[in-house]
């Protein structure tokens, strides 16, 4: 491609493992209740790999349900980017691996880590590559297995994640349609409030794991809380603001799903309704970087979105970092 266009979804699809993790589960496992998981979460379930099986698996079903559902084939794909803070290997990359099993043998790949953010980064970086015309087609895939990195005698942390990956292929569009806008930002100074050890730890994170040298993800859930609900309303006005709309012109919000009682602080601070924003928290837990392309997948396939509505994709998470985007759907 040389020339430029509008850049917007025409593919999408998820995948999840078959293995299911209810609250009445975790009631065995930890000192918890399904009412108090409910009430101060809206998790009901979560999906958890088997130990034995690579998160990237799941990224390579979702990768060829996006594929299919675009009809575009493997070796059209200019680009894949894996949004991921659970790779299974440091190298080879989730994408290398990911485009070895689908046969996108033209793609470049490369990872991107901005946790429960990385998708909406992982936007826009597509956005300027299809914009400008140096890339047809990109695909993003969100994959995570939170299962393998959650310390499952934390009763704080367990309960909240779990495993499954989204996929989204972006390319060219109509005039009017795709990817209007897109905001991203971090604040590294808070990246302490959430972590997961890889090749050093330092004794600060080892204190706050009391003392012990666990390479398992750690938050300072009440930290972590104010944080996302500010920030979920600052970057959509963010957006809002950039591209001259006002929320009576969004159809819908999708957002990274972590906690319930998130949503709806938010939702408040937004003077909106609770059901103009998107859900499936109930389902799947927290899946970090899966979280938006996969609440895309379902809003989709559940017919709540068409074509020419106005949609806020949000994220916030570890880093800390945070992005936000407005789409016009078009398919």
């Amino acid at each position: 491609m040389n020339k430029t266009c509008n850049c917007g979804i025409l593919g999408l699809g998820s995948c999840f493992p078959k293995k299911v993790l209810t609250n009445h589960d975790l009631e065995k496992m930890v000192d918890t209740s399904n009412e108090w998981i409910t009430k101060r979460t809206g998790i009901s379930e979560r999906r958890i790999l088997d130990e034995d099986v690579p998160a990237h698996k799941l990224g390579v079903e979702a990768a060829k349900k996006a594929l299919a559902d675009a009809k575009v084939e493997p070796e059209e794909v200019d680009l894949i980017i894996v949004t991921t803070e659970t790779p299974d290997y440091l190298t080879p990359s989730m994408s290398c691996l990911i485009q070895s099993e689908i046969g996108a043998t033209k793609a470049a790949a490369f990872d991107l880590n901005a946790a429960c953010s990385g998708f909406i980064y992982g936007m826009s970086v597509a956005n300027q590559f299809i914009r400008s015309g140096f890339y047809k087609y990109v695909l993003i895939v969100g994959c995570e297995g939170l299962s393998k990195v959650v310390d499952w005698k934390d009763r704080n942390t367990c309960v909240l994640f779990g495993d499954g990956a989204g996929a989204v292929l972006f390319g060219p569009v109509e005039e009017g349609c795709g990817i209007i806008t897109t905001y991203t930002g971090a604040a590294g100074e808070l990246g302490k409030n959430i972590t997961i050890p890889c090749c050093y730890i330092s004794p600060e994170d080892i204190e706050a794991r009391g003392g012990e040298n666990k390479r398992t993800l750690w938050m300072d859930g009440s930290e972590v809380f104010k944080f996302a609900v500010k920030i979920m309303e600052h970057a959509s006005t963010k957006v809002l603001d950039d591209a001259g709309l006002t929320m009576d012109d969004i159809k819908l919000i999708v957002p990274h799903q972590a906690n319930i009682r998130i949503l709806e602080g938010a939702a408040k601070r937004l003077n909106i309704p609770n059901d103009k924003v998107f859900s499936n928290l109930h389902r799947y837990g927290n899946i970090s970087s899966a979280s938006i392309p996969v609440g895309l997948t379902d809003a989709y396939s559940q017919k709540i979105i068409s074509k020419g509505d106005n949609l806020i994709l949000v994220g916030f998470g570890g880093g800390l970092t945070w992005g936000a985007a407005i789409i016009r759907w078009n398919k």
